[in-house]
């Protein structure tokens, strides 16, 4: 058995996530191995690096899958590209090491997350941003972000309260910057706000809450002091609003 690593792209915007379900077809999951299994004529298991959730986009998705099969990467690729539906794509594939696990082998990612600071709609963006009309305050929100990152334990920052594992994470970096939209060319406004959040890993909902926090520091919710009590007391309640799936990207998944 082949094993092949594959980077996709997808709009998360009509999928119920990426893990397949019992209840629905109609996840990432779900489409790529019932193509694959149909390719190869036996059941076929896809892995991939994390769960996004439903509404969740992805520009640089790891999965990887054994087959039993002839066919070179590129064949494979281009059978994938044809039958699969317009909003999810296989951008790079490669034959990888018999052990490689898109998942257990992930070192880091990177998720973007994108927010329109007006009222003035932005119809071409409307299915990858949330719009926040009231003005915030990104100083405010960069300080607030300097103590989400390092190491820590981001029991607040997650929606999964049964899970026994571990909640320590190392968020390497956050960065948040103001980018002028532009469309075929023509110079928009400098109304949306980009948020990038690199680290080891993250658990369920973790970037979701991070954001709607770092929101309500930018609106004077929240000081970006008590950022340290919330990560401290480990209590979710003490955390922001869990912020609308369609603003976030998956941008990167890292390996050794």
């Amino acid at each position: 058995m082949r094993n092949f690593k594959v980077i996709l792209q997808y709009e998360g915007t009509r999928y119920q996530g990426w893990q397949k379900q019992e209840s629905t077809e109609n996840t990432i999951q779900g489409k790529l191995e019932a193509l694959l299994s149909k390719m190869a004529g036996s059941k076929v298991e896809v892995q991939g690096s994390g769960r996004t959730d439903a509404g969740v986009h992805a520009a640089g998705q790891v999965a990887n899958f054994h087959l039993d099969t002839e066919k070179t990467p590129a064949q494979i690729m281009e059978y994938m590209n044809f039958y699969l539906p317009e909003d999810i794509a296989v951008v790079a594939i490669e034959e990888a090491d018999e052990r490689f696990h898109s998942r257990l082998n992930a070192k880091g990612k990177t998720y973007c997350y994108r927010v329109l600071n007006t009222a003035v709609p932005h119809v071409f963006d409307r299915r990858y941003v949330h719009v926040v009309e009231e003005k915030l305050d990104i100083e405010a929100m960069r300080k607030a972000a300097a103590f989400l990152t390092g190491t820590h334990d981001f029991k607040a920052f997650t929606s999964n309260k049964r899970s026994k594992k571990s909640t320590v994470r190392t968020i390497d970096n956050i960065k948040i910057e103001r980018i002028e939209s532009t469309f075929y060319g023509i110079k928009g406004s400098n109304d949306e706000i980009r948020f990038t959040f690199s680290g080891n890993g993250f658990l369920y909902h973790m970037v979701r809450i991070m954001m709607g926090t770092l929101l309500e520091v930018g609106m004077h919710k929240i000081k970006p002091e008590e950022l340290a009590d919330i990560l401290e007391l480990g209590l979710r309640e003490n955390a922001g609003e869990l912020v609308p799936a369609k603003g976030l990207t998956l941008m990167e998944v890292r390996y050794s």
